[in-house]
């Protein structure tokens, strides 16, 4: 009976949002700590800072090594701030990320997240936050104390940050002794997650052995490897592979401020014209909003220069998958045909995109285009003039419409009004804009 009472000492922690199960040595059992705190929303919902309570709980080894990495727990009894009287958040729509602070014998700022999981929350209803959990390598022997500090509450790709206004009081404390061990390794040099061995330096993703250097992503033996270009021929080649270009594109509303992306052009022959696909980063913004599967539709204007000069179009399907609010977008392959209009060598660089979205059946489509502030030449060819070709003029790769003007964008749903933000509703799972809702994907960290 003792030892299984010991056994849920060490493991069990209960609480609203679930049972967390504890696999270390004894936990830290430290008592909730509670402290004053102001929640500031997003600008644009126009409501006020909301003062309030915070109550966490910390869960952590009570003892640990020098050299241990350790994990924290942090647990919400309560949030500063009610869910607005705006809008009803659905389930798994609020994700929370916070700072845990790490004093006494080591000082460090823990990162701390936690899922995007929660019951659907009505308006002004208790804010429900999942569990966030962080990391910390123990560095110095003696006592760590553990304080909650500020925490942020996104939810719909808008950020409410909440701050303490008071000094928190130590939740938990580590115990760390010093085993007198310690870990060194040999060898290469490794940057920005490559892999090394046998003394090679590996930057950005790539791979080396035996020495060699890499960079991009390469992989090479002995050797160096760098990113190289694609040129057509009239040796019987059918198939072209481009170079993969950066990217960047500025975008209007309700599209993010800016994507940030690379490109790559592709070509096959096909008789004298070249069918075209064009890829691009996956991931480049975050979406608002759960949307459907078929929600988001890609094109792009691709530039033709050299001896022949014109645009054409590509476009591709629409999102397969439907999508949760904060999920990484990615477009969709985009295909069209080139059909040289001139004799020589000819050059294909991205242009403009246009993302049109499609909220629900039967709904207006909203059209954000984005104009390429930064591109550069992906394939070169050489090509031979077919009649009705692109020279000089500009050609669809595609019957479609999703390539129409803005026109058709937010200013039809009635969301272009002075109001600010007002709401954003979900009604059997469809998003809606109501008045001067905010409806904006979010971009995502530069892709390299």
């Amino acid at each position: 009976m003792g030892r299984r009472a010991g056994a849920a000492g060490i493991a069990l922690v209960l609480g609203g949002a679930g049972i967390l199960l504890g696999v270390a040595a004894a936990p830290a059992q430290a008592a909730e700590v509670s402290y004053a705190t102001k929640c500031i929303p997003p600008a644009a919902s126009g409501l006020d800072p909301v003062e309030g309570t915070t109550k966490v709980e910390i869960t952590a080894p009570a003892t640990a090594k020098v050299g241990d990495e350790v994990e924290i727990v942090w647990k919400f009894t309560q949030a500063a701030s009610k869910n607005p009287d705006l809008i009803d958040l659905p389930e798994d729509s609020v994700k929370p990320t916070g700072t845990v602070k790490a004093a006494g014998a080591q000082t460090a700022d823990v990162p701390m997240e936690g899922p995007q999981e929660n019951p659907a929350i009505p308006k002004g209803g208790d804010m429900v936050l999942s569990d966030m959990t962080g990391k910390v390598t123990l560095t110095t022997a003696g006592e760590v104390t553990l304080t909650p500090d500020a925490y942020t509450i996104t939810a719909y790709s808008t950020d409410t940050v909440c701050t303490p206004q008071e000094t928190v009081p130590a939740a938990a404390t580590i115990t760390v002794t010093d085993d007198g061990g310690g870990t060194t390794t040999s060898g290469g040099t490794t940057t920005d997650g490559g892999t090394t061995t046998d003394g090679g330096t590996t930057t950005d993703g790539g791979t080396t052995t035996d020495g060699g250097t890499t960079t991009d992503g390469g992989t090479t033996t002995g050797g160096t490897t760098t990113g190289g270009s694609t040129s057509g021929g009239d040796d019987g080649q059918t198939d072209f592979e481009g170079k993969t270009v950066t990217t960047s594109f500025a975008c209007t509303s309700p599209g993010p401020e800016k994507i940030d992306s690379t490109a790559t052009i592709n070509a096959k022959k096909n008789g004298g014209s070249y069918d075209l696909t064009v890829k691009t980063a996956e991931g480049v913004m975050d979406s608002p909003a759960p949307l459907p599967a078929g929600a988001l539709k890609p094109s792009m204007v691709i530039t033709v220069g050299g001896d022949d000069s014109g645009s054409l179009e590509v476009e591709g399907p629409a999102n397969k998958e439907a999508l949760n609010a904060g999920d990484p977008v990615s477009l969709e392959d985009m295909t069209g045909t080139y059909k040289p209009g001139a004799d020589g060598k000819a050059t294909l660089s991205p242009g403009d995109l246009t993302i049109v979205v499609t909220l629900s059946a039967g709904a207006d489509p909203i059209t954000i285009p984005c104009k390429a502030t930064k591109t550069g030449v992906s394939l070169e060819l050489d090509v031979e003039k077919q009649d009705g070709g692109v020279s000089g003029a500009t050609t669809s790769g595609s019957d479609s419409s999703s390539s129409s003007s803005s026109s058709g964008g937010l200013a039809e749903t009635g969301a272009n009004d002075n109001g600010g933000l007002r709401a954003l509703g979900l009604v059997a799972g469809t998003v809606i804009l109501l008045g001067g809702a905010v409806f904006t994907f979010m971009p995502r960290r530069r892709v390299r």
